[in-house]
């Protein structure tokens, strides 16, 4: 269905698509630099209880810094933050994001602070070990 004559409704848009939420990589870094302070100030809190009067004990224990934690923490998407990867002028400051998250990851498992399976997962670590089939011979060649 076209539109009638006179609709200039396109017209009231100032703007195609929604505006970059960071105008400069330093702001960006900024935000990253947020999150990764509130990763070490808002610990994860396992809760035990000790001894025979079974006292309730909180132990804080390591949050992992993940690049989807991020997102959630700045507000935007996953692909959104793949989008600034692709800048030019972004992609020295998305490059230190994903390095400073990947180490804080590998050092907290290779501790043992965080679970060794998942964060090698997580990075795409994997052991790979290679199977050779032979092939059977039998036990009793025919003897023709």
């Amino acid at each position: 269905m076209a539109f009638h004559d006179g609709n200039d409704y396109w017209k009231l848009r100032n703007t195609n698509g929604r505006c970059c939420i960071f105008e400069t990589p330093q702001e960006l870094g900024e935000k990253a630099n947020e999150y990764f302070e509130w990763i070490q100030n808002n610990p994860l809190i396992e809760i035990d209880y000790k001894g025979k009067d079974a006292i309730k004990v909180e132990m804080p224990k390591m949050r992992p810094m993940t690049l989807e934690g991020l997102c959630n923490y700045i507000d935007i998407a996953k692909s959104t933050f793949q989008e600034y990867e692709k800048k030019n002028d972004f992609s020295a400051i998305t490059t230190r994001i994903r390095q400073i998250i990947e180490t804080q990851q590998f050092e907290g498992a290779a501790s043992g602070f965080l679970n060794p399976s998942i964060i090698a997962r997580k990075l795409g670590l994997t052991d790979k070990t290679e199977v050779k089939l032979v092939e059977e011979q039998p036990l009793f060649p025919d003897a023709n």
